[in-house]
């Protein structure tokens, strides 16, 4: 699953660019500011949102993930209505698809050099709550761990720290800022261990 912003002015605005061929974009679901939800990809069928990415050791995420738009200009909070729809949404998805929640990320998170969404202002945490994504538990580490628990929870490897740092912090310390911390390396740890992308590697 991943998440995204439409980074528009309007739903319909939005829809019209996610029906236009020519933009050669599509999502499996828009989700309008009131709560609306637009399916216009059926799920089993491929729909270009996510473009050049990784995520673990999957390259192609168009062709392995269902695509949510979420209609945000990407500089304000998320409507609670449109919070609650998602959920809902989400809860069918990951049912249907057996889906675990960590496997639940934004584009931010497959496409840190490229996108920024859904961004600072979406609530991860309140989806973490409802079963529907992760949260870290907190805690210090060595910052050296910081770069192989990210590896291990799925983000690329071959990007530079900074980098690697920023589009961590987006999704889950967006308050944080300076230097890569001991709390970044506890938190990235925490989630590394927890919910490795390749639990096979892990023996689980």
């Amino acid at each position: 699953m991943v998440i995204h912003y439409t980074a528009m002015r309007s739903t319909r605005e939005a829809l019209e660019r996610l029906c236009d061929p020519l933009a050669e974009v599509s999502a499996h679901y828009l989700i309008a500011e009131d709560g609306e939800v637009l399916s216009l990809v059926p799920e089993e069928r491929r729909a270009w949102h996510a473009g050049a990415g990784r995520w673990g050791e999957v390259r192609d995420i168009n062709s392995r993930s269902i695509g949510i738009e979420l209609a945000n200009r990407g500089d304000h909070p998320f409507a609670h209505r449109q919070m609650a729809a998602l959920e809902r949404l989400l809860e069918g998805v990951l049912s249907r698809w057996s889906i675990p929640p960590e496997r639940v990320i934004g584009h931010s998170d497959m496409a840190p050099a490229r996108k920024a969404d859904p961004g600072p202002r979406f609530d991860w945490r309140r989806l973490a709550r409802a079963g529907l994504s992760v949260w870290p538990e907190g805690g210090e580490a060595e910052v050296e761990a910081f770069s192989p628990s990210l590896r291990a929870f799925g983000y690329d490897p071959a990007l530079p720290l900074d980098r690697l740092r920023d589009a961590f912090r987006l999704r889950f310390r967006p308050w944080a800022t300076g230097p890569l911390s001991t709390h970044d390396a506890g938190a990235a740890l925490d989630l590394g261990r927890r919910f490795p992308v390749d639990r096979r590697a892990c023996g689980a």
